[in-house]
């Protein structure tokens, strides 16, 4: 590698909605800079917010296809429910990972005991699109604890395996396509060499402050694509600890197309899919009456990559 280039494609700067009573949602994919990075093609930030006594995170059912959710929490928990039946609840540190495959509906809220007392939360949800020979599969989830996942620690340096593998470690949790999401935290000083695994990489930061010595020092909500087949040197910048979460992957086989909650390598299915959603034909979540309807979608779906 060219040691005067700069290791960096491109920097993220998400943009911030609010979802109402200041409930923050930071979306780092995907924009018109990175439409996706390996299969990942959504990253949202919820966070960090307090809900008051009687409050809470209520996101009514809602439809996906050709794609798995990933949620991972830093603090707080979310109720799941979902078409297949599953009911779980997160907490920091595990994993939900929800195929949508043909079609799934799920909805994710505070739980009645957190509500009446009031909560915090934040976190990470991702999209993974899948690959055009698993987009149909029968929709599933998995929940994985905080104790399954494998850590590598090292002077200063610990990195939780999440999903696929990196560093030689694999999760446990199972996917569908070659990819990498690690929770990397930095103590004061501490650096941690970031090998090129896949040739689609990024980072994003999540707390603190990330050296990468020559191309600078970067702050929470910023998302660093690396140049391809790029390895780095990440060094903690900052006095306290610096959260990262590394992701990537192999590219997808072709491209995707993005409209609402769904994705696919065909826009005739996207087309299906919004059909099916209006006429309400997807399985329900069992114990859930309500759904959020389809929205008015004007112009072409988003085209990845």
């Amino acid at each position: 590698m060219d040691t005067d280039q700069s290791a960096l494609e491109t920097v993220v700067i998400p943009r911030t909605r609010d979802l109402g009573d200041n409930f923050e949602v930071r979306r780092a994919l995907p924009t018109s800079q990175k439409r996706m990075v390996g299969p990942f093609v959504f990253l949202d930030q919820m966070g960090p917010h307090v809900f008051t006594a009687g409050h809470g995170l209520d996101v009514r059912p809602h439809p996906h296809i050709g794609l798995a959710t990933v949620t991972y929490l830093f603090d707080g928990e979310i109720e799941h429910r979902d078409s297949v039946g599953s009911i779980q609840t997160i907490q920091p540190g595990a994993v939900n990972w929800m195929t949508a495959g043909s079609g799934i509906v799920h909805s994710e809220r505070t739980g009645k005991a957190l509500r009446a007392s009031g909560s915090s939360i934040e976190g990470l949800q991702c999209w993974v699109a899948l690959p055009k020979k698993h987009e149909e599969v029968d929709p599933g989830f998995v929940h994985v604890a905080a104790n399954a996942l494998p850590i590598i620690e090292g002077e200063g340096a610990t990195a939780k395996i999440i999903a696929g593998s990196f560093f030689g470690q694999r999760s446990p949790v199972p996917t569908l396509s070659d990819l990498f999401y690690v929770d990397v935290q930095l103590a004061p000083q501490a650096r941690l060499e970031v090998p090129a695994e896949y040739p689609e990489q990024a980072i994003y930061v999540v707390a603190g402050q990330l050296d990468l010595g020559r191309d600078g020092v970067f702050g929470p909500g910023q998302l660093l694509v690396l140049r391809a087949n790029t390895a780095v040197t990440l060094r903690n910048g900052s006095n306290g600890t610096t959260r990262l979460m590394l992701l990537g992957g192999e590219p997808m086989d072709g491209s995707r197309y993005l409209v609402w909650n769904f994705v696919s390598s065909s826009i005739e299915r996207l087309e299906q899919a919004k059909e099916d959603w209006r006429l309400q034909r997807f399985a329900a979540v069992p114990g859930e009456t309500e759904f959020i309807p389809l929205p008015d979608l004007p112009g072409k779906p988003i085209g990845y990559p």
